[in-house]
């Protein structure tokens, strides 16, 4: 029989806090939880820090139920540190490393020597298949997809993966945590991009092809979706958001793993990758927001 999962977690452990892990941090502390939040340095920390801060004060503006806290509030609900060891108290990790897989590798296998073998670990990932995290640890039942989209503390729901050794007492946990953060989890099947992903990253790349062959514009593109589908983004809107560098090597991860051309990268996304131009967190993408009011 397998153990019942903890009904009220308190303590989560996150693993990287860029763009995606600081939001998540934001809304772990609009709910009440405590966070143990690692990063590679303190310069790291620091800049996170600030983005949270920044964020969790903004909330209340777009969500009228997001809980009004005080700076002091917030960073009480917050452990900033570089040890990944400091995770080992805590109730279910998730980890947000870059999408690369020789980056996340040793932090899984560490983190299965760290934590105790009845914790869960949330995989945040774009396209790796979540049974290749499995494998390389001793808790294949207790490894979960979970992909949160960008701004977390404002989406209602997660694309949760369903790995091949993922037990249903795996499940009942991530529910658990994702309904105290009042979200939704769609399960889905374990394949390298699941749903989102394999489906956006076809309209980012092919709507970079059609900036690249000049038939209209970053503003045109995205005009389209917004005014024509009625998407609140547009791709390459969405592009600049997530990171250039990022949908790049998801882009590469999607065409190693099926071998179809229609992933292959835009020169146009390589191109800027390679030169710096990630997109927001670079101040320049397909759009330019070195400028203020950008």
């Amino acid at each position: 029989m397998s153990e019942k999962p903890v009904m009220n977690f308190k303590t989560i452990g996150v693993i990287g806090i860029g763009n995606i892990g600081s939001g998540l941090v934001v809304d772990l502390a609009l709910h009440g939880m405590h966070t143990v939040a690692v990063d590679v340095s303190d310069e790291a920390l620091a800049e996170a820090r600030e983005n949270i801060l920044q964020a969790a004060r903004l909330a209340p503006m777009f969500n009228k139920s997001a809980s009004k806290l005080s700076r002091e509030e917030i960073l009480s609900r917050i452990t900033f540190t570089t040890k990944l060891a400091d995770v080992s108290n805590c109730e279910f990790i998730i980890e947000n490393v870059t999408e690369d897989w020789n980056a996340k590798k040793p932090v899984y296998e560490q983190l299965d020597r760290i934590a105790p073998p009845s914790v869960h670990f949330g995989v945040n990932t774009s396209c790796i298949a979540i049974g290749r995290v499995a494998a390389i640890t001793k808790r294949p039942d207790k490894i979960v997809g979970m992909h949160f989209m960008n701004p977390v503390h404002m989406k209602p729901t997660v694309e949760v993966i369903r790995g091949e050794s993922t037990s249903q007492e795996t499940l009942d946990a991530v529910k658990q945590l994702l309904g105290q953060l009042k979200k939704e989890a769609v399960v889905v099947n374990d394949k390298p991009g699941f749903v989102s992903n394999r489906i956006s990253h076809l309209f980012m790349n092919e709507a970079a092809s059609v900036f690249q062959d000049g038939v209209a514009t970053a503003p045109q593109i995205d005009a389209i979706f917004k005014k024509c589908f009625g998407h609140k983004m547009g791709p390459l809107e969405t592009a600049d958001l997530i990171g250039i560098d990022t949908v790049v090597r998801s882009l590469d991860v999607l065409y190693d793993s099926y071998q179809d051309p229609k992933f292959r990268c835009c020169a146009v996304l390589r191109q800027m990758a390679d030169s710096g131009h990630y997109g927001r967190k670079s101040g320049r993408g397909f759009y330019d927001y070195s400028s203020k009011g950008s």
